[in-house]
């Protein structure tokens, strides 16, 4: 493998390495172009607890919509923490204000017994539509998120999954 990458010209080595960067801005440009559409930072989020089996398994795949701030109970919200960066997927179970009220929610997991407020922030007693939510379930694909799972939960397969992925596109012929 090694002699294999000795053997090519600066240039083609170089061409390479720019089809790796311009793989990496494309998936990174409709990230992006997705979280515009959705109006949402994360359009796609992974489901890592079991807190809402039966709707959702650990490791589905879900798409986000956060265009129209009007939230109804029973829909499957996923809001951030404030201070923490990890996405939780939970049910709205009531709402308060609305209209010229700020809207506030009150959530809980499908397969939990108790209500989110332990989850919320410290003084917070409920979810602020407009800075909390992230955006609401519009559809899901099953089990495809076991691979943002074990890359989390195992590091180093980041850096073997890069690096692989680096040597095909470096290797490649074209």
């Amino acid at each position: 493998m090694l002699s294999t990458l000795s053997n090519l010209q600066p240039r083609q080595l170089a061409a390479q390495i720019l089809n790796f960067a311009l793989v990496l801005s494309t998936a990174f440009m409709l990230w992006k172009g997705l979280s515009v559409i959705t109006d949402s930072p994360s359009p796609i989020v992974v489901v890592l607890s079991g807190s809402m089996e039966p709707a959702f398994q650990r490791g589905d795949l879900l798409f986000l919509w956060n265009r129209g701030m009007d939230t109804e109970v029973g829909e499957i919200v996923v809001y951030n923490v404030r201070g923490k960066d990890i996405p939780i997927v939970h049910r709205v179970v009531r709402r308060f204000g609305g209209g010229d009220k700020a809207l506030q929610l009150l959530t809980k997991g499908d397969n939990n017994n108790a209500d989110d407020t332990e989850l919320y922030a410290r003084g917070q007693s409920y979810l602020d539509r407009s800075k909390d939510i992230i955006g609401s379930v519009r559809g899901y694909v099953p089990f495809v998120g076991y691979v943002t799972i074990l890359l989390s939960e195992h590091p180093w397969l980041k850096t073997v999954m890069l690096g692989i992925m680096g040597l095909v596109v470096v290797l490649q012929r074209e």
